[in-house]
């Protein structure tokens, strides 16, 4: 009765009080110049690699079938410590108030395997044209109001299938009526319930890829803006207050529409949380609907001049959520270092998709050997840095990775930098510049420890034996 009184509240437009930091606590975030970072338990700012995890096929007692156990330990093998979890409402909540408790009873299974890989997950409610109402995956039927509108499947161009009037129409009543936006906040408390409390969960992207319905005369660009910073930020909001009256400490994270992409900013409004974080993607339109990349092109700089800026004013890490390419492209090799170069300069962490195998953007091809472009991916980073990261770039040529950090006096332990073998098959050499510290180099971790007084500046260089 208690949950239903705060649910009915948060729906009123009573959210939950954010929780408050405890005085003399590590901070939970750290912000660097105009970058936030999520901080762990010692205040240490933290980086993030990995993969989305993703079974789009297999629904019913199926579900999940395509992910092993053998991902959590593959990925963990070459240095990522993230993985994007993508699940389905319309699997979880097959008939109205009826969740299945063996769906949730898999995702734990997951959970439980990426903990023991120490590989942290982010649990993605993931939809695709809205659900399966239209063909896809997502929000359940008994949630989709079409009105009888009429709806043309598009196989080559499904992205298209967004801008089908019914499919707009199904998603204006999910954001605006109210059994729906009570049925959608109770999705999210019984996931938060379940699973909240768990070691590897390190929070949830709350809706994948969220879209509106035009209204008469609005190109994409203007009903983008209206639906962002409207009934967008609205949701955000009130999924977050579910998500709080059973858990009060895992991170949320947000996502702008994919208007992004095409380089314009994001007009969300403020998230009233004190664990959110900004989750966009960072996908290269062109290569999309199948071209190359383009070096020469501007995609790139355009996005991170749109992308920085809400974060920044709103002091939220940022972890996109989804972002890759066909590794088979001409330009492939160029397009991956471009963009983890880019992601090295705007956030502080990156899924690709997907961790597969076979074709599109796996990253293992179908005899399960890492794709040649891909391999790219397997950079080193530092997992935690106990201060403040001024600066960290990896260069592919070379193979030199260096990380300059200050530090502070409410960070505790080792800088932690995660060294692939891949990367460094004959092994690496490590220099440290700055005060007083040494290093140790194990297995697939490179720790500096610092013992200087808060505020030195150190510089780490590693590079090939």
């Amino acid at each position: 009765m208690a949950l239903a009184a705060a649910l009915a509240a948060l729906l009123l437009g009573f959210l939950p009080a954010p929780a408050q930091a405890r005085p003399g606590r590590a901070p939970d975030r750290v912000t660097v110049g105009d970058r936030t970072f999520i901080a762990d338990g010692r205040g240490r700012a933290l980086q993030w690699r990995g993969f989305n995890l993703a079974d789009k096929t297999n629904r019913g007692t199926d579900a999940f079938a395509d992910i092993h156990e053998s991902d959590l330990e593959g990925m963990a093998a070459r240095g990522f410590n993230l993985a994007r979890l993508a699940f389905f409402w319309d699997d979880l909540e097959p008939s109205p108030g009826h969740y299945d408790r063996g769906y949730l009873s898999k995702m734990r299974r997951i959970l439980d395997w990426a903990d023991r890989y120490h590989v942290k997950v982010v649990l993605d409610a993931h939809q695709d044209v809205y659900g399966p109402h239209f063909g896809s995956r997502g929000v359940p039927d008994w949630a989709t109001r079409d009105e009888g509108l009429p709806f043309t499947p598009i196989p080559d161009d499904w992205f298209s299938e967004y801008f089908e009037p019914s499919v707009q129409t199904a998603f204006d009543h999910l954001y605006k009526d109210a059994d729906l936006r009570a049925a959608h906040a109770r999705m999210w408390m019984t996931v938060a319930a379940a699973l909240g409390k768990h070691p590897a969960l390190l929070g949830y992207d709350l809706m994948n890829e969220p879209f509106a319905k035009f209204l008469e005369g609005e190109d994409l660009p203007a009903a983008a803006a209206r639906f962002e910073a409207t009934e967008l930020t609205d949701l955000w909001n009130r999924l977050a207050g579910a998500v709080r009256l059973v858990d009060r400490t895992s991170w949320v994270f947000v996502e702008p529409t994919v208007i992004v992409g095409l380089g314009v900013p994001t007009r969300m409004g403020h998230i009233d949380d004190p664990h959110a974080g900004y989750a966009p993607h960072f996908y290269e339109t062109a290569m999309e609907t199948g071209a190359d990349y383009d070096p020469d092109g501007t995609f790139i700089p355009a996005y991170e001049a749109a992308i920085s800026d809400y974060p920044t004013r709103n002091r939220m890490p940022v972890l996109v959520g989804e972002w890759g390419g066909n590794p088979y492209v001409p330009h492939a090799g160029r397009f991956v270092t471009d963009m983890t170069a880019a992601l090295d300069r705007f956030s502080s962490g990156w899924t690709w998709w997907q961790w597969c195998r076979g074709g599109g953007y796996c990253f293992l091809d179908a005899a399960g050997a890492v794709k040649p472009n891909a391999r790219l991916l397997v950079q080193p980073y530092a997992r935690a840095v106990a201060g403040d990261p001024l600066a960290f770039a990896y260069d592919p040529a070379t193979r030199t990775y260096t990380l300059t950090f200050r530090t502070r006096d409410n960070a505790e332990g080792p800088t932690e930098i995660t060294v692939p073998a891949d990367t460094y098959p004959g092994g690496y050499r490590v220099e440290v510049r700055g005060g007083k510290a040494r290093w140790d180099g194990h297995a697939q971790t490179v720790t500096v420890s610092t013992h200087g007084r808060p505020g030195a500046t150190y510089e780490v260089t590693i590079s090939p034996r």
